[in-house]
C-alpha cells in the first residue's frame, strides 16, 4: 500500500470516526436536538428537505463561484501589477492590507444599499473577501524570483515581459494555487454572511430561517453542505495544483489531493 493511499484511508477513517463520536455521545449524554443533534437526525432532514433545499444549493453555489471568479481575475492583475514594481509593493501593499482589515460583514450593509437585497450582495462579498489572498500570494511569488536570473536573462535580450511570461508567472503558480484553495473557502464564507443578512435565496437564508424556528437539525444540515460543497472544490483546486505545478508539490501534500 502506497503512502498517498494510507494517507487517504487514515484521512476518510478520521472523518467516519468524528462523526461515530459524535453520535455516541449524543446518544450517552441524551442531548437534546435542539442543543447537538445526531448526525444520523441530520441526515434524515438532509434527505427529507433535499428537494427544497436543492435550489438554495445552487444558488449559494452560483453566487460564490461567480464571485470567486472576480476575485480571481482583480487578484491576479492586482498581483502581477504590485508583485512587478517595487514602487507599486511600497505603495499599495499597505493600502491592500488596510482593505484586508475591515470586517467584510461590513461591507454587506453597504452592498445592500448601493445594490439591493439578494444575489449581486453575496456576489460582491464573495469577491471582495477573496481578493486579498489572491493578491499576497501573486505578489509575493513574483517578488522571489532571483535578481540574478532576471539579469542573465536581460543579457540575453529578453524583455520585461517575456520575463514575465516565461519565468515569473511559471515561478508563482505554486503561491498561485495555494491562494485559490484559501480563497475559495473564503469565498463560501462572504456569500453565506451576505445570504443571512439581505436575501431570501440561498443556504445563509435557510439557515438563519430555521435558526429562528428553532430547527437546529436544519441548521447543522446547511452547515454539512456548506463543509461538503467547500471540500469538493477545495479537492478539485487540489487536483489542478498537482497536474499543473507538480513538480513544486510536496509528496505529503493533504489526502484529497
Amino acid at each position: 500500500m502506497s503512502d498517498r493511499v494510507r494517507i487517504r484511508l487514515l484521512s476518510i477513517s478520521l472523518i467516519i470516526g468524528f462523526f461515530l463520536l459524535w453520535e455516541i455521545l449524543c446518544i450517552m449524554l441524551d442531548v437534546s436536538d435542539l442543543v447537538v443533534p445526531r448526525p444520523s437526525a441530520i441526515l434524515v432532514t438532509m434527505y427529507d428537505r433535499f428537494p427544497v433545499l436543492w435550489p438554495h444549493i445552487l444558488q449559494t453555489l452560483s453566487s460564490t463561484l461567480i464571485g470567486f471568479v472576480l476575485g480571481v481575475t482583480i487578484g491576479v492583475t492586482l498581483g502581477v501589477i504590485v508583485g512587478t514594481s517595487k514602487v507599486a509593493y511600497a505603495v499599495a501593499y499597505p493600502l491592500l492590507v488596510g482593505f484586508s482589515s475591515i470586517p467584510k460583514v461590513a461591507v454587506v450593509p453597504i452592498f445592500v444599499l448601493w445594490f439591493g437585497s439578494g444575489t449581486t450582495p453575496a456576489i460582491l462579498t464573495a469577491m471582495v473577501i477573496c481578493v486579498f489572498p489572491i493578491v499576497v500570494n501573486i505578489a509575493t511569488g513574483l517578488a522571489t524570483t532571483e535578481p540574478e536570473l532576471e539579469d542573465v536573462l536581460k543579457t540575453m535580450g529578453a524583455s520585461k515581459t517575456e520575463i514575465l511570461w516565461n519565468v515569473g508567472l511559471p515561478r508563482a503558480m505554486p503561491y498561485f494555487f495555494a491562494s485559490l484553495k484559501v480563497a475559495i473557502t473564503l469565498a463560501f464564507v462572504g456569500a453565506v454572511l451576505s445570504e443571512t443578512v439581505a436575501s431570501n435565496k440561498g443556504i445563509g437564508f435557510v439557515m438563519m430561517a430555521a435558526s429562528s424556528n428553532f430547527q437546529v437539525t436544519l441548521v447543522f444540515a446547511g452547515l454539512i453542505l456548506l463543509a461538503i460543497m467547500g471540500v469538493v472544490l477545495y479537492a478539485l483546486f487540489s487536483l489542478l495544483e498537482r497536474r499543473i505545478t507538480g513538480w513544486a508539490t510536496r509528496g505529503n501534500d493533504i489526502a484529497i489531493t
